[in-house]
C-alpha cells in the first residue's frame, strides 16, 4: 500500500534490520511504527496457540501504527525476512511529523482508517477453522475493498493471484492452489493469469456464512 508520499527528508530516522531479526513482538509494549524503504517485513500473530502468518509487508508499506494510535501492547510479531530498512517514528516525532506537515498528516490518516480495517478483516479469515472458508472469505474481503466497482449480479473479477489468495488464507500456495482448483471444478470461480474470477459472490458469502456459525 504505497502511500503515495516522499519519504526522503525523514532519512534521519533510517533503520536496519537483519534476515531473521524480530523487528517487535507480540504483546510487547510500542511507541514506534515504521515505513518500508526496501525488503519485506512478515508479520505473525498466535492463535489458539498456533502461529499464523497474517501479512508480508513490502516497500513503501506501514506497520506498528496501532501502538500510537491506541497506546496497546503490539498485536503482532514483526520479523525481517531479509536484509530491511525502514524509517522508524516515535510518538514524538510522530507528532512534528503530523503538525508540520498537513498534507503528509491527511494522507497517513486515510491510511491508518484502511489499516485498521485490514488487520480486522484478516484476523475474521484465520479464525475460520475450515481452510475452504478461508479462501472463500478472502474474495468477500477483496469484493469489499472493491465496493464501488462491483455489479449487482454477484460475478466479481479480482486482479490478483493464487500464492496472494493463499497468504492472505494464512495457508500455504500448495493448499491454497488445490482449494482454489476445487471451486474451479465446482464452476464457482475461474482462473486465468491475471485474474481470478469469482462467479457469484453470494454464494461464497453463504459458504463462510455456514461455517462461521459452527464455530
Amino acid at each position: 500500500m504505497d502511500m503515495g508520499m516522499d519519504m526522503a527528508a525523514f532519512s534521519r530516522f533510517s533503520r536496519t534490520f537483519l534476515p531473521g531479526e524480530v523487528i517487535f513482538a507480540e504483546f510487547e509494549p510500542g511507541n514506534t511504527f515504521y515505513f518500508i524503504q526496501s525488503g519485506q517485513v512478515k508479520l505473525i500473530k498466535l492463535i489458539e496457540d498456533v502461529e499464523k502468518t497474517l501479512d508480508v509487508l513490502q516497500p513503501s508499506e506501514m506497520f506498528g501504527e496501532m501502538a500510537i494510535l491506541e497506546d496497546s501492547p503490539r498485536s503482532a510479531t514483526a520479523v525481517a525476512q531479509d536484509v530491511v530498512k525502514v524509517l522508524e517514528f516515535n510518538r514524538k516525532n510522530f507528532e512534528v511529523l503530523m503538525s508540520g506537515n498537513p498534507q503528509i498528516a491527511l494522507k497517513l490518516l486515510k491510511l491508518f482508517v484502511r489499516r485498521i480495517y485490514d488487520s480486522k478483516r484478516r484476523f475474521m479469515i484465520l479464525t475460520l477453522e475450515d481452510d475452504q472458508a478461508k479462501i472463500a472469505d478472502v474474495f468477500l474481503m477483496l469484493s469489499e475493498i472493491q465496493a464501488a466497482a462491483n455489479k449487482d449480479d454477484g460475478r466479481r473479477v479480482f486482479k490478483t493471484s493464487v500464492d496472494d489468495i493463499a497468504r492472505w488464507a494464512g495457508i500455504s500456495p500448495t493448499l491454497g492452489r488445490n482449494i482454489l482448483n476445487h471451486f474451479v471444478v465446482q464452476r464457482r470461480l475461474e482462473i486465468y493469469p491475471d485474474r481470478i474470477v469469482v462467479k457469484n459472490i453470494s454464494d461464497f458469502a453463504r459458504f463462510v456464512n455456514s461455517r462461521r456459525k459452527k464455530r
